[in-house]
């Protein structure tokens, strides 16, 4: 304390003299540590691209959204930095030549921008949801058994094909075929080009016609699956049990019913806005018909069929592919090129993905129907 009284009877310069030594100490301290730039303060700018700042905010908002460990934050942050440089220069570029004034590219921005203010609405009104209780966990687990302990894993080889391949001939001749070695000695008569691969696939990842149909087909039974502009013969090697705990199921399932509440406040609220708003179609023919689904659709319970497989393995939840058949195009990644590949992307989203509405019922069956045929 007496140390603090004396030094506030200095004289005014001096006291100015020894602010700047202070601050000046601050500075090289700083200067001397390790501190990655997220450190700084918001506002402060890491660089400069023909007279545009890049600041810290802009390179946190890169960092939260890429997800960097704090671990690899400083390497991260000289990686992101260059990608802000490089954003810029690009962005700079683009306006001189205009390309921001292009009407494709301002409905692109002005589309981008309401989804951003829609969602953060959304989140705002919604929130966070509530974990759900064990008891509700429990309960899931218990009344899906062919997710968790019933559940039944596929061992399948595939010859990966286009579907524009697939004759009366093939199939004839797969028909006949006892086996897929059968089948690609076939192909090759014929110059059909197609690929290999394996896949693994559970009756929690299926829907469940397909899983019943594959559960009473024999091992070694070949069958054909379409999937657009590619085509897979198919024969079921293994099918061994693979049951999945419930203390192994538990995080998935509590984040597939959290899912399931979040969407299902999300679908009231909307229900709220239209009932309170005055929605005039000009064009008629585009009205939706009399009791028809609103724009978002409550998860149904079946969506989690995906999800229960891959517990024990760790991995997300998944919901079946678009097409019903449980084959997504990761399966052939292995495949050769003439094989039909696609880039379409996996199937998996979240397993709050609306599934369970009526007309992806009805869209599954008419898929099932023609795109697995039993070939034996």
């Amino acid at each position: 304390m007496r140390h603090i009284r004396q030094a506030t009877t200095l004289p005014t310069h001096k006291r100015l003299f020894c602010a700047a030594l202070v601050i000046a100490g601050a500075v090289l301290g700083g200067c001397n540590q390790d501190r990655p730039a997220v450190d700084a303060k918001p506002g402060q700018a890491l660089a400069s691209v023909n007279g545009e700042e890049i600041t810290v905010l802009q390179l946190n908002e890169e960092m939260q959204r890429a997800g960097v460990s704090a671990a690899q934050q400083q390497a991260a942050s000289k990686q992101l930095l260059q990608a802000l440089i490089d954003r810029e220069l690009l962005e700079s570029e683009a306006a001189k030549e205009k390309v921001d004034r292009d009407p494709k590219v301002m409905q692109a921005i002005e589309r981008a921008r309401s989804l951003i203010i829609a969602q953060a609405y959304m989140q705002k009104r919604v929130g966070d949801v509530a974990p759900p209780a064990e008891a509700d966990i429990e309960a899931y687990f218990n009344k899906h058994p062919e997710f968790f302990t019933k559940r039944r894993q596929f061992a399948m080889s595939q010859l990966v094909l286009p579907a524009s391949a697939v004759t009366p001939e093939l199939r004839a001749a797969a028909d006949r075929a006892s086996s897929l070695q059968e089948v690609a000695v076939y192909l090759d008569a014929h110059q059909i080009q197609y690929g290999r691969a394996r896949a693994t696939r559970s009756t929690a990842d299926l829907k469940p016609e397909l899983a019943n149909k594959l559960l009473s087909m024999p091992k070694g039974q070949l069958f054909l699956a379409q999937e657009g502009p590619r085509a897979m013969l198919i024969s079921i090697d293994e099918v061994r049990e693979a049951p999945v705990s419930l203390a192994a199921a538990s995080p998935q399932i509590a984040q597939y019913l959290a899912n399931v509440k979040n969407k299902e406040m999300a679908q009231a609220e909307i229900q709220r806005l239209r009932a309170t708003a005055k929605i005039e179609y000009l064009n008629k023919s585009l009205a939706p018909d009399v009791g028809a689904p609103g724009t978002l659709q409550t998860a149904a319970p079946a969506a989690l069929a995906a999800g229960g497989a891959t517990a024990a393995a760790g991995g997300p939840l998944r919901s079946p592919d678009p097409g019903g058949i449980g084959l997504a195009p990761a399966d052939v990644a292995g495949a050769g090129a003439g094989a039909g590949q696609h880039a379409g992307s996996d199937a998996g989203s979240d397993a709050g993905s609306a599934s369970g509405s009526n007309a992806g019922s009805a869209a599954d069956k008419e898929a099932l129907e023609r795109g697995v045929a039993g070939l034996k």
